[in-house]
């Protein structure tokens, strides 16, 4: 383990008194009174704030877990049903979707009839639209630059939108975009009425939200916690959930998550640390995990002068890392990355330069680039503590900087706080606040093409029109990803995924290091709770004991 007081590494972490300390006091107004409600659910999140509740929601991938989908819903959701098969899409808000035969830009939403938004005013197609323009119409009076910033870039070619009549909506796009439903999923629904009705204030609309998901917020405290109520209203009777109440907890430090676990403030954590598994186990509590679309990767900036432009570099990188004994040390909780998506993917295909663990090739590698353990290449890279999808970062990433400086890599770490990781993410590596830093390490989501391949890298969307954070362009790429998008034939779109995602590999254009399987420990006196092959779950069978 590193020197955590040295300048390369990452802060110390918490003592076992700080950690207590802070356990204390975020979980002091749910320990009081001894033991809750047998409808209550409590969960540690790994996020360090509630993430917001204004329905275009932060904290990544976990906001939309705990926040996103459970109080606000997308017209298009997806099936959380089973643990052994991958998810796919299902009708949410919407019934159908369709494109125009004629004119592949026009787009066709069909909205669910009598759904009520929880002030009880109505779903329908003008609110969709005012939906729309909150996150893309700067000139809106709802526009929201915080939503914005989070949904944006979800639709990039969103061009324009209309009720044709109280349930259906037309969306046009800029381009042909076969994988508009897919990008669609992330868009939720938040009440014009209820915005109206506090004031036409985001800030205000936060204390006492409405969308239409299966919870209601019943009461929210910025990072402290908050407390989502059952809908008994709920428009799908057959997900009106068991629950009487989900309690949400950010608790990014994960010694003390385990700590709150053991000590029955809570009933579930995400993340539990690796070298704490076996003794959860042996405590009694449930250990959960299973594959999902995800990677854990750096992203390399290509902006001038970035040093990952030589791909020599790159490849030597990706063949320094000894993923197997980071299996290890994660206690098994991970698949090794030779890629953005897992060799079983039918995405993968057949790229020709294997990602494995290969230190004498990578020494090499970085010989005839000119640098070496005597003559090593000084890097900076931009690391999160905790964070949605983060896995284990800490741990994680000390064992890249001891394995890359075994070939002439010397990593110097810039820590910041998830959110904040973020906001530089959308912003890119030019931006200032990037402070000389060559890559970022975010967890992504690989659910869709789009999300795992087409929006790191397609040159249309640099910032700030989109997340291509490293500034990478290449006409060869980017012709692929025109033909992913304006391919509707599934065979032939798979084909072209395939040859994307081959020279992302050949091209080591990332640093691939792991997939997550989304460890979870909880009571047994969970029940009903099913781990699907997703980012996301399904709260509304869950009960407790």
């Amino acid at each position: 383990m590193l020197d955590f007081a040295s300048s390369t590494s990452l802060a110390p972490r918490p003592t076992g008194r700080a950690i207590q300390r802070w356990v204390a006091g975020a979980l002091l107004c749910l320990s009081l009174g001894g033991a809750q409600a047998a409808g209550t659910l409590r969960v540690a999140m790994t996020a360090s704030d509630i993430p917001l509740p204004n329905g275009q929601t932060d904290q990544g991938a976990e906001g939309m877990r705990f926040m996103g989908y459970t109080v606000f819903e997308a017209l298009v959701g997806y099936d959380l049903s089973s643990p052994d098969k991958a998810t796919s899409l299902v009708p949410g808000l919407a019934t159908e979707w369709k494109v125009d035969g004629a004119d592949k830009l026009r787009w066709t939403f069909k909205l669910r009839p009598g759904v009520k938004f929880h002030d009880g005013s109505p779903f329908n197609a003008e609110a969709v639209v005012w939906n729309l323009d909150k996150i893309l119409n700067a000139k809106a009076e709802q526009f929201d630059t915080k939503q914005a910033a989070q949904g944006r870039g979800r639709i990039p070619t969103v061009a324009s939108y209309k009720a044709i009549n109280e349930l259906t909506v037309e969306v046009t796009t800029s381009e042909v975009n076969a994988l508009l439903p897919f990008q669609m999923a992330w868009i939720v629904m938040s009440s014009p009425a209820q915005w109206q009705a506090v004031g036409k204030s985001w800030d205000a609309f936060i204390k006492s939200p409405s969308g239409t998901g299966p919870f209601k917020l019943e009461s929210y405290v910025p990072r402290e916690r908050a407390v989502l109520a059952r809908n008994a209203a709920y428009w799908d009777k057959a997900r009106v959930p068991k629950l009487d109440k989900l309690v949400l907890l950010p608790v990014p430090d994960a010694s003390a998550r385990v700590a709150a676990l053991r000590s029955g403030q809570v009933d579930w954590i995400e993340a539990p640390p690796p070298d704490a598994i076996d003794s959860i186990k042996a405590a009694g509590f449930a250990i959960t995990s299973n594959v999902y679309p995800h990677v854990w990767p750096w992203h390399f900036s290509r902006v001038d002068g970035s040093p990952w432009n030589d791909i020599r570099v790159r490849k030597a990188a990706n063949l320094a890392i000894d993923r197997e004994g980071m299996k290890q040390l994660l206690g098994g909780m991970m698949v090794s990355a030779k890629g953005m998506v897992p060799p079983n993917s039918p995405w993968f295909g057949k790229p020709s330069f294997e990602v494995k663990y290969d230190v004498a090739a990578a020494k090499a590698l970085m010989a005839q680039a000119g640098y070496s353990k005597d003559k090593p290449l000084k890097v900076k890279s931009i690391i999160s503590p905790a964070g949605s999808g983060q896995m284990q970062p800490q741990l994680m990433n000390e064992f890249i900087q001891q394995n890359l400086a075994e070939i002439g890599i010397q990593v110097e770490f810039d820590v910041r706080d998830w959110n904040a990781l973020l906001a530089n993410w959308r912003a890119g590596a030019k931006d200032p606040g990037t402070k000389g830093a060559t890559t970022t390490n975010s967890s992504y989501f690989s659910q869709d093409p789009f999300t795992a391949l087409i929006r790191h890298v397609d040159s249309a969307l640099m910032p700030p029109k989109g997340t291509n954070w490293g500034y990478y362009s290449d006409p060869e790429m980017d012709k692929i990803f025109d033909g992913v998008r304006t391919e509707f034939d599934t065979r032939a779109q798979l084909a072209l995924i395939q040859k994307a995602h081959e020279k992302y590999v050949n091209d080591a254009l990332f640093l691939f290091v792991a997939h997550d399987v989304a460890p979870r420990a909880m009571s047994k006196k969970v029940k009903g709770f099913v781990q699907p092959q997703n980012w996301f779950l399904d709260f509304s069978a869950i009960s407790m004991d």
